[in-house]
Order: C-alpha cells, then sequence, then structure tokens
C-alpha cells in the first residue's frame, strides 16, 4: 500500500520476522520465536525476552500449607516451557497468508498500513491441554494493543494467575502508578487507597523464604523508568519510559526483578540472584493469598481462578 499523508506503519516482511516501524518506534515479532522479539522505542530496548503468557505466581505460605502449589503444579511447567502452535496476520483489520518466505517475495520494501494485528497461539503443557492467544496491534503511533485470551478445558487445575509477562534488558530505576496504594491482592484490596505512586527501584519483600510479593490491583497505567542499556555504545544516561496503560478495564501488575520461577527455586533470600532485568507482569486474573490458616485453610471461593473458564484482558503500551 502506497504510503499517504496520514500517519502509517510501515511494515517489513522479514523471512522470519514482521517488523513495525514509524517515527520513534521500531517492533520486531518473530514467528520461530512465538511473540515479540524487539520493542525499541525512542533508540532504547525495551525486551531482553519474548513476552509470553504467564500462569504462575511463586508460591505463599499459605499455598503450601493448602496444599495448592501441588494441586495446580502443571502450570508451572506450562510457565517455564509453553509453546507457540500458530501465528496470525491480519493488514488493516484483513486477514493475509503467513508472509514468510517465499510468500513475502510478493511484498516491496515500502509498504505501508493504518495498522497491523499480529496474533501468537499457544498451547498449554497440561493435561487435558488449552489455548491462549496473544493480539498485538499497532499502529502508525507506535501504539501497541495487547489483548491476551485464555480458552477454559474442563477438568484443570485452579490457576494461580492469568498474564503477560514483559522482560526488560537491565533493572528498573523505578516506576509510578496510577491505582491502590501498597501490595494488594484480590483478598487484600480494604486497605489500598486510589491515587498515584511513585516506588523506586524493584522492591522484594523480605521474607525468610522467597515467595509471591508485589502485586498492585486496579490499576490505570504503570510507567517503567530505566535510564540503564545493554548497549556498550550507549552513554546517554538519562533516564526512559515505557507505560502500560488500561484498555477498558483496569489491570494488576508487578515489577520484580525476578520471574515467578527464580522466586520458586530459591529456599532463602540470600539465594536470589543479583538484580539484573526488570520483570513487569501484566495480569487479567489473581489468585488469593488467604492466610486465615497458613497450615491448612484454602483461600475464601470468591478469589479462586477457575482454569475450565474463559478469562481475557487488554491492555496498551506507549512510550513517553
Amino acid at each position: 500500500m502506497a504510503n499517504t499523508s496520514t500517519k502509517q506503519v510501515q511494515i517489513i516482511y522479514g523471512d522470519a520476522t514482521l517488523g513495525l516501524r514509524g517515527e520513534g518506534f521500531g517492533y520486531i515479532f518473530s514467528y520461530e520465536r512465538g511473540g515479540m522479539e524487539s520493542l525499541v522505542q525512542h533508540g532504547k530496548e525495551w525486551l531482553y525476552r519474548t513476552p509470553k503468557p504467564t500462569f504462575w505466581r511463586a508460591t505463599t505460605d499459605n499455598d503450601r500449607g493448602n496444599g495448592f502449589s501441588v494441586k495446580s503444579a502443571q502450570w508451572l511447567g506450562t510457565d517455564m516451557f509453553l509453546k507457540c502452535t500458530k501465528v496470525d496476520v491480519a493488514v488493516n483489520g484483513n486477514a493475509i497468508e503467513l508472509p514468510i518466505s517465499p510468500e513475502n517475495n510478493k511484498y516491496s520494501n515500502h509498504e505501508f498500513a493504518d495498522n497491523v494485528t499480529i496474533t501468537f497461539t499457544y498451547e498449554t503443557l497440561t493435561v487435558p491441554a488449552t489455548t491462549v492467544t496473544a493480539a498485538y496491534t499497532v499502529n502508525g503511533t507506535g501504539k501497541i494493543k495487547v489483548s491476551v485470551d485464555y480458552h477454559g478445558k474442563a477438568g484443570l487445575p485452579e490457576l494461580p494467575a492469568f498474564g503477560l509477562r514483559f522482560i526488560m534488558p537491565t533493572a528498573a530505576k523505578g516506576f509510578n502508578y496510577d491505582g491502590l496504594s501498597g501490595e494488594t491482592y484480590p483478598d487484600r484490596m480494604a486497605g489500598g487507597e486510589t491515587g498515584h505512586y511513585t516506588v523506586d527501584g524493584l522492591p522484594v519483600t523480605k521474607y525468610l523464604v522467597p515467595q509471591e510479593c508485589g502485586m498492585h490491583m486496579q490499576t490505570k497505567q504503570v510507567t517503567v523508568i530505566r535510564n540503564r542499556t545493554l548497549d556498550n555504545t550507549d552513554h546517554d544516561n538519562h533516564d526512559f519510559n515505557l507505560t502500560f496503560l488500561q484498555a477498558g478495564q483496569s489491570f494488576a501488575f508487578s515489577c520484580l526483578p525476578y520471574t515467578a520461577e527464580e522466586l520458586e527455586n530459591a529456599t532463602h533470600i540470600e539465594e536470589l540472584p543479583a538484580p539484573r532485568r526488570t520483570v513487569l507482569t501484566v495480569f487479567g486474573a489473581v489468585r488469593g493469598v488467604g492466610g486465615i490458616d497458613s497450615w491448612g485453610a484454602d483461600v475464601e471461593q470468591q478469589y479462586h481462578i477457575s482454569a475450565e473458564e474463559d478469562h481475557s484482558f487488554s491492555f496498551a503500551i506507549k512510550g513517553v
């Protein structure tokens, strides 16, 4: 499609990737890796790993006490080894044949569109298996609309959480957000007050045994602030930001230096590695943490997440 006076996104049809770029941004989506492998805003890379749907939050003392981590252990394996089984591309809302080689040969190096959507379908490593999709829609301003859908399946154990995880190349300087004050969970929101909050660094609660921490419920937006990259030639130490915005419903998030698996693997706090990355996870559903009786009482029923039901959430990403 020829370029016009309206702001459009340029499409680069690679052999194994789809590139999208415009003023101040450049994104690469990998068919082989099953997700977005590069998110560059104003010359700064925001991805260290391909974002993938996530189903696990590190277990708490209460989870261990009531046996939840054993009952739902399949979700930990799926969290670590989730595989992409299908990729779909739509340009201006119209589906096209997956533009891998040699199909991509019919396109020029001067292709533009109002918007492009690339959808990744994943199959869980559970018994029975089910599917999850993550769709990214990009327009000419560089804004990314993300929609994540989980398809429930009878017979699956309850979910610890359902979200999309972004691992960033360096530890963030901090983050700010609009939502509830402090650390909150579905069954721990009564003390939270709505407002705008700034958090320095990536704090991890110093439990003797590392476990789930750092959740923020009912969030309208969160902005991650970094001032370092992995590019040795980049001597610009000024702050740069990336914002995740609600698209309809509010979301939950955590912003930590560790994945859930890293927290799970440490039996004492000194076993955690030195903070090197930022792990920002946007959640559409989070299981409660309970705490009525750490040695046996389950989380109250309204704070469970059924894996037999469908779950969906969406949000947007934009540079600041």
